[in-house]
């Protein structure tokens, strides 16, 4: 058998195990789950020795075998992100007829931005983010929010690993920029993107609050550089603030 088989194999037996597992309303045996999965007891026991591991499953002091907590966090994840699509979409329609340009609905993934949500207006010439796209923190109007959200500490962390790579003459490449520029943005409640990604295009950014304050996610408006509009920002934070209202946060 190829190691490519053998890898899938394993992931199979794996996933088997967990479904064995899920079935279940209490720790279950290895002898169980192994006649369940039909899986010899010693591949079994491997198995879920590396899943203990990962804290995907979890073995208590009986011996018997439950799925772990590691689940849970990303379970929360994936249900966070579907009601936060549900409840951000008729806000973000709002706000796309207000001002008839794409309204884009972003999470953070590490050092990066992940566009899963947007609106886009009637105009022929508009400006679209692809979903499941992804943009570094420091040239994005978001981004920029969701560091300064962290304080300057994770400015300066996020600017040692990431080297504030350069995409157009006005990103900003210093440390030393990036933490006046967030620290004006959080004081502000709101950021733009002056073309800091990509030539001809500016944003208008604001963050998503969750019921325990914690941000969630980023609500902006992309459109060609010449058609931004400073009026634009107030229905923008407006916008931000109900979908955040929507998700619990009083503000």
């Amino acid at each position: 058998m190829s190691e490519a088989k053998s890898k899938i194999q394993v992931i199979d037996r794996m996933v088997s195990l967990m479904d064995a597992l899920s079935s279940y309303d209490k720790p279950i045996s290895l002898k169980f789950l192994s006649a369940d999965t039909g899986l010899h007891p010693s591949t079994a026991f491997r198995i879920l020795t590396s899943l203990i591991e990962h804290g995907v499953v979890e073995r208590t002091d009986s011996s018997h075998y439950r799925l772990g907590t590691r689940l849970l966090r990303w379970s929360d994840r994936v249900h966070t992100r579907l009601d936060l699509r549900s409840e951000a979409r008729p806000i973000m329609e709002w706000l796309c007829e207000q001002i008839d340009e794409t309204v884009n609905l972003t999470v953070r993934e590490g050092d990066e931005v992940v566009y899963v949500e947007r609106v886009t207006g009637r105009r022929a010439i508009r400006v679209e983010q692809v979903i499941g796209s992804h943009a570094p923190l420091h040239v994005t109007a978001v981004g920029k929010l969701m560091l300064g959200d962290m304080g300057e500490a994770s400015v300066h962390d996020y600017a040692q690993r990431t080297g504030l790579g350069k995409f157009t003459e006005n990103t900003l490449t210093t440390e030393n920029d990036l933490k006046r520029e967030v620290k004006k943005d959080i004081a502000n409640g709101f950021a733009l993107d002056n073309e800091e990604a990509e030539l001809g295009v500016g944003c208008i950014g604001v963050l998503i609050r969750d019921a325990t304050g914690k941000v969630v996610a980023g609500l902006s408006v992309s459109a060609p550089i010449e058609r931004r509009k400073p009026e634009w920002i107030a229905s923008v934070v407006e916008a931000g603030r109900k979908i955040s209202n929507r998700l619990g946060y009083q503000d």
